[in-house]
């Protein structure tokens, strides 16, 4: 068991995260709305990695998990500054492969756009760019407009799930899919049909956005949002094993 281990940002805030040395780019895996690190996709492509001798990087969100801070400062802009930090602290000048799910997707785009040359590939999950903007409707906009935190029913759990004002703000301040997102780095996107939350058409307009040729998306007719089952995660580390034997191919030609 590798132990969870702490970087403190300059403002105290205490970023919970776990690291596995390993060859080639790091996966850095970013949770979804709400969630962790403990999430079974997290503890897959971690346990995958280790197996396979790839270095993997793992983190909470400040608000979540074992990260210090409140959930309600939580914001895009935030939580992209803290990724950045941690991958500067424990992975510094290293390639990357990000792999995002659900608003972890939307957030994996904008640390994508702050990597340079280090960025090597994306692995989007019901990946949800814009949900700020397409995720509500007018009247809860309005609320958002006020300051009023929202409270919904949560599917995964007992507690209503919140979303705050200025989380809200930020995600309008960061949407990517009215023009194009300047990233020319291989992509894939898994999208399930049957998602609730993320429309699967979400995932061709992400596609169509990119400014990457190399932009695969695979649709799941019978897939959720959550795409946790042992078929699901299957078929995300066969994505994760593709990507990087073509990332291995591709370097192997560039040296030949």
């Amino acid at each position: 068991m590798i132990e969870t281990r702490f970087h403190r940002l300059p403002d105290g805030r205490r970023i919970a995260h776990r690291f596995a040395e390993g060859a080639g780019p790091v996966l850095v895996f970013l949770p979804g709305y709400k969630s962790d690190m403990t999430g079974s996709k997290a503890a897959a492509l971690f346990d995958h990695a280790r197996a396979t001798g790839r270095a993997c990087l793992l983190l909470d969100y400040s608000g979540c998990g074992e990260s210090s801070g409140s959930f309600a400062d939580g914001t895009l802009s935030r939580w992209k500054e803290e990724v950045l930090a941690i991958i500067a602290a424990r992975c510094p000048g290293r390639e990357l492969v990000l792999v995002g799910s659900s608003m972890g997707g939307w957030l994996m785009l904008l640390v994508a756009r702050a990597l340079g040359a280090s960025l090597k590939a994306l692995v989007g999950i019901a990946a949800a760019p814009d949900f700020t903007d397409w995720g509500f409707d007018p009247a809860q906009k309005a609320l958002f407009a006020t300051g009023e935190t929202l409270y919904e029913d949560n599917p995964y759990g007992p507690e209503p799930t919140p979303t705050h004002a200025g989380f809200w703000a930020d995600g309008q301040a960061n949407r990517l899919l009215g023009g194009e997102i300047a990233l020319t780095c291989p992509v894939r996107l898994l999208q399930g049909q049957r998602d609730d939350d993320v429309p699967w058409q979400t995932a061709l307009a992400l596609a169509a956005a990119l400014r990457s040729d190399d932009v695969q998306v695979v649709l799941i007719k019978d897939g959720d949002h959550r795409l946790s089952r042992e078929a699901d995660i299957a078929l995300l580390l066969r994505t994760v094993d593709a990507l990087y034997a073509d990332l291995l191919t591709g370097a192997a030609t560039k040296d030949a």
